[in-house]
């Protein structure tokens, strides 16, 4: 059993307190602590760090959001990002429709702290987006552009085009619909749909994009907007392509490389290229069961960004410490 540590004496505290004081609340440099006190700073160095060792000066942190500070410095240090925001420990138990609502209240904050009016902003579908969306209150009159079709099924509420229309409502700004459903029977009928005047004019925004906010999906059921709209025949054959995750359609192998499969050429979305051309894109990736596929988009240098929680963000250190990214 390892010894107690010995706590100061009353004395030995009050000297400890107000030399701390000095460092923390006045702003005195060491040295000149070191001068008031007859010591050396090296002295001052040590009796710091004693007085935070047995307790009487505790380092709090009060965000304006409720990230941990922690797992997300390490998970941008990990991936080499220009942001990283977790989401808090707390939210690892609570039903998923709630992490996605903290998750994109969170995207919202950070969009209108960051976004300017020479912007051009892209959205892709996804419930997490959807729900950033929800949550903005201002933002500068800048374009927005919806980057991909919507899924099958979706009632209207949750669909990019209404999505597009919530944010234009509040910046003021053009909006770039794509009135056309995410999967397509064939190549023909894309390539018809592509040619029409409102869709190629929405497609024509792709190459002016400055800033992109996406959804990370897995290549499992459940996880991926993609993935149940498709057959489970064409599942199959790209999950033996190596498939792992995918952002607004576009599909990448636990490696991060981009996969070319005969998906690309039947959905109405930004191409892999345009999306890697996109000088600011944020990721929302949560929960554990996609945490290799937030690996595998990381790995790709694609996100400058990402947005998660807990639950996704230790498994995730866990893999870039296995395989660190390159």
């Amino acid at each position: 059993m390892s010894a107690t540590k010995k706590q100061p004496s009353l004395s030995e505290a009050m000297l400890l307190a107000t030399v701390a004081r000095r460092f923390y609340v006045q702003g005195r440099s060491k040295l000149e602590i070191a001068d008031e006190f007859g010591v050396s700073r090296f002295k001052v160095a040590r009796m710091l760090d004693t007085a935070m060792e047995s307790g009487l000066v505790r380092v709090e942190f009060s965000l304006p959001a409720p990230v941990d500070l922690a797992l997300s410095d390490e998970v941008r240090s990990a991936y080499g990002l220009e942001r990283a925001l977790v989401l808090e420990r707390s939210t690892e138990r609570e039903p998923k429709e709630v992490v996605r609502a903290k998750i994109g209240a969170l995207a919202a904050r950070l969009l209108e702290e960051i976004a300017v009016p020479s912007d051009v902003i892209g959205l892709s579908w996804a419930r997490s987006v959807n729900a950033m969306t929800e949550a903005i209150r201002s933002l500068p009159r800048c374009p927005i552009v919806q980057l991909c079709g919507v899924q099958a099924g979706m009632d209207m509420r949750g669909r990019s085009v209404e999505t597009v229309s919530r944010v234009t409502s509040v910046s003021g700004g053009d909006a770039y619909p794509i009135f056309g459903p995410l999967v397509l029977p064939d190549r023909r009928t894309t390539e018809t749909l592509r040619r029409q005047p409102g869709i190629a004019e929405t497609f024509g925004q792709f190459r002016h994009l400055t800033k992109a906010v996406v959804s990370i999906g897995a290549w499992q059921p459940g996880e991926s907007t993609v993935y149940d709209a498709l057959d489970e025949a064409e599942r199959a054959a790209i999950a033996a392509r190596g498939a792992t995750a995918e952002v607004a359609a576009r599909l990448f192998d636990a490696s991060g490389n981009a996969l070319s499969t005969g998906l690309a050429h039947h959905v109405l979305a930004i191409s892999h290229e345009e999306l890697t051309a996109v000088p600011e894109v944020i990721a929302l990736g949560y929960s554990k069961p996609k945490a290799a596929a937030v690996d595998a988009v990381l790995r790709s240098g694609m996100v400058s960004t990402l947005i998660t929680d807990a639950a996704a963000a230790v498994p995730l250190l866990a893999l870039a410490a296995k395989n660190p990214p390159h």
